[in-house]
């Protein structure tokens, strides 16, 4: 059995550490339980909040907050942390992460007001992002070279599935005990996870470089304000000024922090990192492929319950056809990098998908019964497996270890921005057409919907083509 034997090589700014003889899978889970953790509170409440509303009486504002304010500080808090990360202790930081994530679990499971469970939320998300990010930055250091791109395959299949399968495990929670428990879980979750860190995974650090407050507040302050604004457009109104004002300053704060990067090394966000073509052009296909994809579950997820009658439980083991796949498709991507290359992975991948959204729109739309789904359902699993491996692998490809941490952070940062935009464009389509949440208002709604899906997957698949091809990924 592989072990994390070999010695460290110490940089200009890592010493020199011994790895633990410890296997390799130790590792991978160590890193990837937590991260699982994290990415499953993003959807885990949607199954709930029926239930939260009538024991709390919260208001219809306030039942968007549970979501929004973890989602919130989540997306923010992910590239100051790897910052942090860098300075401090990759390994430290998110171990801190994981405290105060759980912290705020048991806090959020203790509510008993909408306020108090709102801000326990957001100080959830808080926790994540130190978790999520440097997760993978720990990996790609634990594993050897040559099984790095399996390893990161196995942790990109359960990043997609923890997201995927909040609602499921939501539903199933909420329908046997109480909505309590989604939060009671991550306590012994994280009583595994800490000192299994703690023994797979050796402490690293980044360069030491001064800190760039200016560039959090501007680089924050523009995806705060943006997902701020894409997260109320629907319910509030595009033309609201509470949402255009907040989309309009985030407009501005992007181009302003440009001008403030530019020259500076220690930007909290390098733009440097841009010039490497695999790292630019993995996340624009990281955006386009979160937008249509995780749109899609949402939208989907209701589908078969609004329309078809299945409980939460019901309709989300009824997409595991789809969500589950890539924990068997994505570690056999990762293994395939070497031989082919990202592009056809990647092309292969997104086109599978593209093709699986198209169909998805012509059977919801025609009313079909759930057997018609099974094959689609299969093809965007698989899909979504060719993507992640390779994907995240291309994100870190090429570029020195000290730089992994702020890399991988500014990938998930896009890839929750994609979540969030995915969300309200698709359903800001559906009910452009005159879509419902009733059983007959999904009619003529939901096809052009996920054909905007499908759209931005195709994006996605164009985008992939300037991936390097199997040559290119060997030198």
């Amino acid at each position: 059995m592989t072990t994390l034997d070999e010695p460290r090589v110490a940089g200009p700014d890592l010493p020199a550490v011994r790895r633990r003889h410890v296997p390799v899978w130790v590792a991978i889970v160590a890193a990837s339980l937590p991260m699982f953790m994290a990415t499953l509170d993003n959807l885990v409440m949607t199954s709930a909040l029926p239930v939260i509303q009538g024991d709390l009486g919260s208001t219809v504002g306030q039942l968007s907050w549970f979501m929004n304010a973890y989602t919130l500080t989540f997306a923010t808090f992910m590239l100051p942390a790897a910052t942090l990360g860098d300075r401090l202790g990759r390994r430290r930081m998110m171990l801190v992460g994981i405290t105060v994530f759980t912290i705020a679990s048991i806090a959020s499971a203790l509510s008993t007001t909408s306020e108090a469970l709102i801000a326990a939320r957001a100080v959830q998300g808080l926790g994540a992002a130190a978790i999520m990010p440097l997760s993978l930055t720990l990996l790609a250091a634990a594993v050897p070279p040559a099984m790095r791109a399996a390893a990161i395959g196995i942790w990109g299949g359960v990043s997609g599935l923890g997201v995927a399968l909040g609602p499921v495990i939501g539903g199933a929670v909420v329908e046997g005990v109480s909505w309590q428990a989604i939060f009671w879980l991550n306590v012994p979750v994280a009583l595994v996870a800490f000192p299994l860190i703690l023994v797979a995974i050796s402490e690293s650090k980044g360069a030491w470089q001064k800190l760039d407050p200016v560039g959090v507040l501007l680089l924050g302050g523009a995806v705060f304000l943006g997902i701020w604004g894409i997260v109320h457009g629907n319910d509030d109104g595009w033309s609201d000024p509470r949402v255009v004002v907040p989309l309009v300053l985030a407009g501005l704060l992007l181009p302003a922090y440009v001008l403030w990067a530019r020259g500076r090394s220690y930007a909290v966000l390098p733009l440097r990192l841009f010039r490497a073509r695999k790292f630019a052009v993995a996340n624009v296909i990281f955006l386009m492929f979160t937008l249509g994809m995780f749109g899609t579950v949402f939208l989907l997820a209701q589908y078969l319950q609004v329309v078809q009658g299945y409980t939460p439980l019901e309709a989300g083991v009824r997409t595991l056809p789809w969500t589950a796949a890539p924990m068997v498709v994505a570690p056999i991507a990762g293994a395939l990098v070497g031989r082919l290359g990202y592009r056809t992975l990647l092309f292969v991948g997104l086109v599978l998908q593209t093709v699986s959204l198209v169909w998805f729109a012509v059977i919801t739309e025609n009313g079909s019964a759930y057997s018609s789904f099974l094959v689609p359902l299969v093809l965007a699993g698989v899909g979504m497996g060719l993507v992640f491996a390779p994907g995240a692998s291309m994100v870190l490809d090429g570029l020195p270890d000290t730089d992994f941490a702020v890399a991988s952070s500014a990938n998930s940062t896009i890839r929750e921005f994609g979540v969030a935009l995915g969300i309200a464009v698709l359903v800001a389509v559906f009910l452009g057409n005159g879509g419902e949440i009733t059983p007959v208002g999904y009619d003529g709604a939901i096809g052009p919907a996920l054909l905007t899906g499908a759209g931005a997957v195709a994006v996605a698949a164009v985008a992939s083509l300037f991936a390097p091809g199997r040559s290119r990924s060997r030198s």
